[in-house]
Order: C-alpha cells, then structure tokens, then sequence
C-alpha cells in the first residue's frame, strides 16, 4: 500500500502533533500505554482509550494511566482530562493491567471528578476493587469529610463482572466482551467497541484465539499484543514455556490477521526481548502483508 494513502486513512498524531479535537465527533483510539512488565520509562503500563463525541472508555489501567491521559488532555483531547475518566474497561487482573487501578480510582477524585467509576471485567474485580478501596479508606475519609469537601460520588467504583456478550451501550457505542485463551487465568477477556463510524478489537493479553478471529472480522482496528519469536528463542526455558503459553509469537499474529483483515493492525505491548521493533515488524510482515504500525503512547488513530 501506498505510504501516503496509508496515512491519509489512518492517520498517527504524536504527543507532538496532537492538535485540538474537542469540536471532532468521530471516534478516535488513544494509546495510553504500550508497555509490558518491562520497565521501560517510554511506555507506560497496558491502557488505551476510545472517545466518541467527547466521551472517552478507557481499556485496562497500566501503571502511569492517568498520567498519560493528562497527556492527552493537554494537547487537546479533552474527554482524557481527569475528571472525564468514567468508564473502564478491564481485560483481565494481570498486575501489568491493573497497577493503575487505584490511580485511576482516586486521582480523578480528587482533581473533581463527580460520578462513580463504572468498571467492567472479568470474574474476580469485585475482590480486586473492595481491598483497594479499603486499603485506602482513611484518605477517602479526609479527602471527603476534611478541609477538601471531596463529592463522594467521585470516590464511588460501581463493579460489573461480566462475562461474554453485549456488556455495555449507550448512545454512542456497544461494547461486547469474548474469552480468550491467557495462559492459567481463568478469565480474560478481549472487547469489540462498535461506534457509528468504526469497530475497533482490542485483544487484551492472549495466544491464538478463535474467539478473537469470530469478533474480530473485518473490523477497522485490531488493537493486538504481540511477541518476538527471534526474542524469545534467546531465552532461558522457564520463559519459553510461559511466554509460548499466554502470548500470541508473530508467526501467530499473522495467521490472525490474515484471516480477521483488518483495516489496521495495531501493535501494543510488544515484547521484544533485547531485539528491535523493527525486527519484530520484520518478522510479523514475513507472513502478513496487510496494513500495520507499531503503536506508541500517544498515538492517535
């Protein structure tokens, strides 16, 4: 495909060249964080947006979420300020996933956020989400009967555990949540967002899934994590083994997409294991000719 007509269809607005998009009411997906367990300081933990006439869904809540989002905010995405983040969307309670989920719990609070949380995922969030809650209960206390005055609304997290189908709509969107295979756990969850302009597939963390080719067909966006097989034949057995297990190898990813066709692969939480992007591009584009990016935080499609 022809570079420029690639962009011209899916346009890329660095944390450069973000410009202000308040007046923009088609959808847009924001990547939050494309990071892994690594501790990489240029890619925050797993998370990414999806706004839609200036609503914003977030998806899974990675270390640094609600950091980046203010990013975002700042250079014009305004359905990312604090007090705007709503509703999440959890695929499953790996740490990398979660580890903002007390941030994104009590950061907009305090910057006046005045509604509940809605948060929808897998079995097991309820528990997650009572022993955050509690864990921080005497600063809930302060901020909301102290010199603050906080709006208890803001502090409140309403819990959906859900499992697959059509688990949220409203005006702007039908979400559906479908199993996929992430190694031992025994639920996690990929999502479709259907809005009236695009479907968007985000995968969460999985290897090869037949319910993910079902949901994901011919969507414009499919939103994939991904590993370099180059990367993990260097490694030491025990990751073998478990990477093999609870990732999707490029090889993989390429029989997916030539199957799903989406109009766009998206690359996140890319795990390269010492070799390059561009090595891993290498290996994906060996069997997938198809449009594809690596994604970056900050992103914008």
């Amino acid at each position: 495909m022809n570079k420029l007509f690639f962009l011209f269809l899916f346009p890329i607005l660095s944390t450069t060249s973000l410009i202000a998009q308040e007046k923009n009411t088609g959808t847009q997906l924001i990547l939050l964080g494309t990071g892994t367990p690594f501790a990489n300081p240029s890619r925050s933990g797993p998370s990414l947006a999806i706004v839609v006439n200036n609503v914003s869904y977030i998806v899974d809540c990675g270390p640094g979420v609600v950091r980046r989002a203010e990013q975002a905010n700042q250079k014009g995405i305004k359905a990312l300020a604090a007090e705007n983040l709503k509703k999440l969307f959890i695929t499953h309670l790996h740490s990398d996933h979660t580890a903002g989920y007390a941030d994104i719990i009590f950061t907009p609070a305090v910057l006046d956020r005045n509604a509940p949380l809605e948060v929808y995922g897998p079995l097991g969030l309820k528990n997650m989400t009572s022993h955050i809650l509690q864990a921080y209960i005497e600063d809930i206390n302060i901020r909301i009967n102290g010199l603050e005055k906080g709006d208890k609304n803001g502090y409140k997290v309403n819990v959906h555990e859900v499992g697959a189908g059509i688990i949220y709509k409203d005006s702007n969107i039908i979400v559906k949540a479908f199993k996929v295979k992430h190694g031992s756990w025994k639920s996690a969850l990929g999502f479709r967002f259907e809005t009236a302009d695009k479907t968007i597939v985000v995968s969460g963390d999985c290897t090869y899934s037949e319910e993910l080719i079902k949901n994901a067909k011919d969507c414009d966006i499919l939103v994939h994590e991904v590993y370099s097989e180059e990367g993990l034949n260097k490694r030491e057995q025990r990751w073998k083994d478990y990477h093999s297990t609870f990732h999707t190898s490029t090889s993989q990813l390429a029989a997916i997409a030539n199957i799903v066709k989406p109009k766009l692969l998206v690359l996140t939480h890319q795990l390269t294991f010492g070799t390059s992007l561009s090595s891993l591009m290498e290996e994906l584009t060996k069997n997938y000719k198809g449009p594809v990016v690596n994604g970056n935080d900050l992103d914008i499609y």
